[in-house]
């Protein structure tokens, strides 16, 4: 039962918070640990000693019944809890530094010093509206996302708090409709053509492949195509597989049946500045069948270097090193002006690049969504399953655990795409020559088909 003290105008109730004391080996003792308040809330002392001790028994009952929070748990500040939380949290490599720097750059600076359990619905609402105020609306989500995960961890695992500050409600007040997705203009494949014309200019016929591979592959830019390697692009693989199993399977099922693939096993990115290998996002390791064009493509490309990736910068180097928005997917999209020769410089020479204005404001990634259009149009004959694997995520509920993709959607998939591409070779667009093969004494040499970089997350 809790007990009220009373000392000249001053009230306080005491009751217990349902913990004991521990020795110093850590085992509890028989010494209970109690709470006091000296008010219902802080700064508002109690009316008198009724109040008091019905306060007391109200936390009596949250300790019975699971729900009591201690005063020192609840006065936790939030800066010593974001990164105990952080350091706890099992996140990607990548996840992690973007995270790190969502809590450093905003949470930290704004709710440091505030006690997890004091913060308030009305104080989140406000930081919520100068968030969205002051950020883009994809970090603002994100930013909002990660505090959300903050609070609801508070409540539910590390109990340092009752319920969440995040409260939702129906529609009030002003109405503002909700953003699903963002709007994309048409993007019909000769769009594309122009952004593979402007890459080839930029970029040589590395760019070329790069576009079109997007194109008719889906894959996530820039991690998965930075991160394809040589190993694992259709001249290669199945055959070149190190995992025996996958080898096996893959050569029955492709190589057979003269179907040409690509793995898609990693990503690449930096983990603490050192280029790093990790699985693709959300674990999505998949095959990837591709037309007779596109392996053709990739085959005259890997004929034009020995380097382990398949995708290499102006300079012949991996991509992660490169500042790819800026000085290649910006001149693509956007146009720019001439460079002329200059001594030592031939490379980066290039004609007048006229704007793709059907990709104007949008990434890369505008490809990969072009990709699933592509499989959606009427006529295309997909099954819904192929594409989602083919897009690297999962059906959900039962149609996932009972679908599976099997041999004749997947030529499906390669014979529709073959298609599309001889539809549009009949309209006469214009081509780049193959790039001359490496010498016969170069050609000999065996070509690393692997990087060297660590590799995280390996399926």
């Amino acid at each position: 039962m809790p007990y009220v003290e009373t000392r000249g105008q001053s009230i306080r109730v005491k009751w217990w918070n349902g913990q004991y004391k521990c020795d110093d080996d850590g085992v509890p003792t028989k010494t209970k640990i109690y709470d006091s308040a000296s008010g219902p809330e802080p700064g508002v002392p109690f009316r008198d000693e009724e109040e008091a001790y019905t306060f007391g028994l109200d936390r009596e009952y949250d300790v019975r019944h699971g729900k009591h929070i201690s005063r020192a748990d609840s006065q936790t500040l939030m800066e010593t809890y974001v990164w105990l939380w952080y350091k706890a949290a099992s996140l990607r490599p990548n996840s992690e530094t973007t995270y790190r720097s969502m809590l450093n750059a905003v949470i930290v600076p704004y709710w440091g010093s505030r006690p997890v359990g004091a913060i308030t619905p009305l104080e989140y609402d406000l930081w919520k509206t100068q968030v969205a105020g002051k950020y883009s609306d994809n970090y603002t989500s994100q930013l909002l996302g990660l505090f959300r995960m903050l609070m609801n961890d508070a409540v539910l695992k590390y109990k340092l708090r009752t319920d969440s500050p995040i409260i939702e409600q129906r529609r009030r007040g002003k109405y503002i409709k909700k953003k699903t997705r963002r709007e994309k203009m048409d993007l019909p494949i000769t769009a594309i053509h122009k952004a593979a014309v402007n890459a080839h200019h930029v970029w040589g016929f590395t760019g070329w492949v790069y576009m079109w591979t997007i194109a008719f592959t889906a894959m996530r830019p820039p991690g998965e195509m930075y991160g394809l390697q040589r190993g694992y692009s259709s001249p290669h693989w199945p055959a070149s597989d190190p995992d025996p199993k996958r080898r096996e399977e893959g050569v029955k099922r492709y190589t057979a049946n003269g179907l040409h693939a690509i793995r898609v096993q990693h990503q690449l990115y930096k983990v603490e500045g050192k280029p790093t290998l990790a699985g693709p996002k959300y674990e999505s390791y998949r095959t990837v069948v591709i037309p007779p064009f596109l392996h053709e493509m990739q085959c005259a490309l890997l004929a034009s270097h020995d380097q382990p990736f398949t995708f290499l910068s102006l300079m012949g180097k991996p991509l992660l090193g490169v500042r790819f928005e800026r000085d290649y997917w910006h001149p693509i999209r956007d146009g720019a002006e001439e460079r002329k020769p200059r001594k030592g410089y031939e490379r980066f020479t290039r004609p007048k690049l006229l704007p793709v204005e059907e990709l104007a404001g949008q990434d890369l990634y505008r490809l990969r969504h072009w990709h699933r259009e592509l499989l959606d149009e009427p006529g295309a004959d997909i099954a819904r399953v192929a594409k989602e694997a083919r897009m690297g995520h999962e059906l959900p509920g039962v149609e996932g655990v009972y679908s599976n993709v099997t041999l004749a959607m997947e030529l499906r998939i390669v014979e529709y795409l073959q298609e599309v591409w001889e539809k549009f070779l009949a309209s006469g667009p214009w081509l780049p020559p193959f790039p001359i093969p490496l010498p016969d004494d170069h050609a000999k040499s065996v070509p690393s088909l692997f990087s060297g970089y660590p590799v995280l997350d390996e399926s």
